[in-house]
């Protein structure tokens, strides 16, 4: 029987997670041996063993350190410059030759043949002359083929001094002697890249490297504080016993997470169930993804999370179009920027300060011709329907002289649509106090009264949503033809009234044709919400029947 040895302490042992092609014995030992078993058994649940190599702490392959700090928390990634610089155009320059602030990273230390011998017999990790692999990086010594040497960036949130700064990411110059340092609640200050911490610097750490010689445990460290480097998510924070964060520094954190989760393609972390508060994240995270020259990457992701809300979103952009329009502008969202563009262009010019201010001429431009290509259509119809008139039996149009009743009927109609498409009258000048006290007869004429505006889109978009209704009391109801009629007492009789209303509802069925296409929408929120007659409801009173094709959206042009 072969006696099996007791396993050793785990403190004389560094656990590395690899493939099991990394993790073996020394040839000279038997097949069978204990030891052998041991170091191949899984590690999961294990006090020292922390996962190496991963968003956000790549610890062996990450070449790029952010320390993102906000009310006394520290966010520290280690990135790739090769992921930031496709992601962003801020990495992509910042790190380009002219403006990077790189540093050389020293390199590892070549451990005598005899420690080489230890290691591989105490640990199991075999080493061979050029590398050691673990899970899924590779450590390469100096003289055996490595590729030259390495660089390191590091990059630290700068709040500014003014109250009104952006915080913005601020290239540093890195330690030479490979040490990544932080501050405040999450301060790290283990070396990734070789130099490895004093003892005191970390329990753990000092637990590993406490029952080794001083020349393997230099060596042992280097290799150890791969796998603990440490990071706290906004949505994890660690435990801290100081005050609570601000809103607006939990915003921060959470900004910075999401970026960079984005640029690793995982999900940002966005409300799923409030849509207001979905919205105010997700135009944070935009403007972050401004600031960084990062829409082309975060603006899908975005738009992807708020198209779940369906009818939701609808609803939401009906009730702030602008806003809307400006995410979707961010995020290039098609839906959402069509969506938004309808609602706009329906009630314009509500909202044109707004639209000025916050958003870019390109988009200024795509409104105005669509406005300008809505009146056109609006002025055509317009034209029509004052040409409309009734025919009497033998064909003829109606006239004063041929059927003075049916004639009624074409003025009564004419007069509603030209009250309801004329803009509001100006208001007359206020009188200046000498014309209140009867002053100088020699005083200057006032200005002639401004000529008048056209009417808002809104206000002629109420007007002929009646005109398209199919409710024929929409509009000169029964009770306003009657009124109209008494005003001729001696052609007011039920028979006359009852001819006049039938001549009228003629008037509104030939109105009705006319403004079709003024009817039609683009609208998702109503076509998600067909009338019971298989129509489309209408739940705004404005005109949403707007195209807009690939051609009309911004971001086609700078394509």
């Amino acid at each position: 029987m072969v006696s099996q040895r007791d396993p050793e302490p785990p403190s004389h042992s560094l656990a590395v997670r690899g493939a099991q092609s990394v993790v073996g014995t020394r040839s000279s030992r038997p097949h069978g041996s204990s030891r052998s078993k041991r170091y191949n058994r899984s590690h999961a649940g294990g006090a020292s063993y922390i996962p190496q190599n991963e968003f956000p702490v790549f610890s062996a392959s990450g070449d790029v350190e952010i320390l993102i700090k906000a009310g006394g928390r520290v966010n520290r990634y280690l990135l790739h410059r090769h992921t930031l610089t496709r992601c962003s155009g801020f990495f992509e320059a910042s790190t380009s030759q002219q403006w990077s602030k790189a540093s050389i990273l020293p390199a590892l230390p070549e451990p005598p043949s005899t420690d080489v011998a230890r290691i591989a017999e105490d640990s199991g990790v075999s080493l061979g002359s050029g590398s050691s692999t673990g899970s899924g990086y590779e450590i390469t010594r100096p003289g055996a083929g490595s590729p030259g040497p390495r660089r390191r960036w590091r990059y630290e949130l700068d709040p500014g001094t003014g109250r009104d700064d952006i915080p913005m990411l601020v290239q540093k110059e890195a330690d030479t002697n490979g040490a990544l340092t932080g501050s405040g609640a999450t301060q790290q200050t283990n070396s990734i890249f070789g130099g490895g911490p004093s003892a005191h610097t970390s329990s753990s750490r000092h637990k590993h490297s406490q029952s080794a010689t001083h020349t393997t445990s230099s060596f042992f460290r280097s290799v150890a504080n791969l796998s603990l480097t440490g990071h706290h998510s906004p949505n994890n924070p660690p435990p801290d016993d100081g005050p609570p964060l601000s809103q607006a520094d939990n915003d921060l954190l959470r900004d910075y997470d999401n970026l960079f989760r984005i640029f690793y393609n995982y999900p940002p972390v966005l409300d799923g169930i409030n849509i207001a508060d979905a919205y105010v994240q997700c135009k944070s995270l935009l403007t972050l993804a401004d600031q960084y020259d990062a829409l082309a990457v975060c603006g899908p992701r975005v738009d992807h999370h708020l198209l779940q809300f369906q009818s939701r979103l609808w609803k939401q952009i009906a009730k702030y179009p602008v806003s809307y329009l400006k995410l979707g502008y961010l995020s290039r969202s098609k839906v959402i920027f069509q969506e938004a563009l309808i609602h706009v262009v329906g009630q314009w010019p509500a909202g044109e300060r707004s639209i000025r201010s916050a958003l870019p001429e390109i988009v200024l431009d795509i409104i105005e011709d669509k406005v300008d290509e809505l009146e056109e259509t609006v002025s055509r119809i317009e034209g029509r329907l004052f040409r409309l008139n009734l025919t009497n039996s033998r064909g003829e149009r109606v006239t004063p002289a041929t059927s003075y009743l049916d004639w009624l009927a074409v003025s009564f109609f004419r007069q509603w649509l030209a009250d309801n498409t004329a803009p509001a009258p100006p208001s007359p000048p206020a009188p200046s106090g000498s014309d209140r006290r009867g002053g100088s007869a020699n005083r200057p004429a006032p200005p002639p009264p401004p000529p008048a505006a056209m009417p808002s889109l809104a206000t002629v978009g109420r007007t002929y949503r009646a005109l398209g209704s199919a409710n024929s009391a929409a509009y000169l109801t029964h009770e306003e033809c009657k009124r109209f009629l008494k005003l001729t007492p001696d052609l007011y009789s039920r028979d006359n009234l009852r001819r006049f209303e039938k001549r009228v509802d003629e008037m509104k069925t030939a109105a009705r044709e006319l403004v079709r296409p003024l009817m039609g929408s683009g609208l998702e929120l109503e076509l998600s919400n067909p009338g019971k007659d298989g129509a489309v409801a209408a739940p705004v009173g404005y005109l949403t029947c707007v195209r807009v094709v690939e051609r009309d959206l911004p971001w086609a042009a700078e394509d």
